[in-house]
């Protein structure tokens, strides 16, 4: 399995005026973020709005993603769906485009029982010959995994890791605790990068690398390099961006701040639309703080 750790930018997915993949876009922004030094890359999560994407267009991002970054990075494929069936059938997708690992995010709009759940994760490894990286996102599935359940899924010889996004410093912590050395905790909440390498994450999954990749690839690399005040620094300087997501509908602000900073990865697919006035010119602000723009 190619190593996944250190900083793997959540990829938004360029789509043109007419809400179209633009393939072009997609194969500059792969080579934006490698050349600024990120360790891996995760097309279709969150960030990526994998919800909008028909399977089709998914397959089409996961082969040009894997085309172009021609194994200078690992390709990491988002593959969440509400279903079993369907996330076995993107990840064969997912494997038939030569990714490298899948990310599955738990269901969502249904609220499974732990049994439920873990069978679903299970029946999942076993379908597939790429590593799984679980995906806990509680605030936009409704459903939160609890660090005794990631233990048990943890044995699973298949399921090699999470990406956990709840903000919650003491699941974390607990998942860590609770899981072999090999199993691979990634944090998924911008702002506790640096707070979760000091108790033994070993990277992030994070949507503000889309913009700033430097500077979240500066936080682990100075981490790494036992520069703790340059972590730390890189990390404070940060925060506005991610503070900034609320500016407008998740996740069309990242797209924004892209366009603004001259990486044209075009609109959000609707109903999202593009911040305006106010909320619009803060953002600016956020990009001239953090030396984006």
């Amino acid at each position: 399995m190619a190593d996944i750790k250190g900083i793997i930018p959540a990829m938004v997915t360029p789509l043109n005026d007419q809400e179209e993949l633009d393939e072009a876009a997609l194969r500059r922004l792969v080579n934006y973020l490698i050349e600024r030094g990120v360790h891996g890359l995760f097309p279709v999560g969150s960030q990526g709005e994998f919800y909008a994407l028909s399977p089709e267009e998914k397959q089409r991002v996961w082969e040009i993603v894997v085309e172009e970054a021609a194994g200078r990075v690992p390709v990491c494929a988002g593959t969440g769906a509400i279903t079993t069936r369907q996330v076995i059938e993107l990840n064969k997708i997912a494997e038939a485009a030569g990714v490298d690992a899948v990310s599955v995010l738990t269901p969502f709009f249904i609220h499974p029982t732990e049994t439920e759940l873990y069978d679903h994760f299970v029946a999942i490894a076993e379908a597939t010959n790429l590593p799984v990286l679980l995906y806990n996102n509680p605030g936009r599935t409704g459903l939160n995994l609890s660090a005794g359940l990631v233990a048990r899924l943890g044995q699973h010889p298949n399921i090699v890791g999470i990406k956990d996004s709840s903000g919650d410093l003491t699941l974390i912590l607990e998942m860590i605790r609770q899981t072999d050395d090999d199993f691979t905790v990634l944090m998924g909440r911008d702002s506790m990068i640096f707070a979760g390498l000091q108790h033994g994450i070993k990277g992030a999954i994070a949507a503000t690398a889309n913009v700033a990749p430097a500077l979240v690839v500066e936080i682990y690399e100075a981490f790494q390099e036992g520069d703790m005040g340059r972590a730390l620094a890189a990390q404070e300087k940060l925060l506005p961006l991610r503070s900034a997501f609320g500016l407008g509908t998740f996740p069309v602000v990242v797209k924004d701040a892209m366009n603004m900073i001259g990486v044209p990865v075009g609109p959000g697919r609707r109903p999202l639309t593009s911040l305006t006035g106010e909320a619009r010119d803060k953002l600016r602000e956020v990009l001239e703080e953090i030396e984006a723009l």
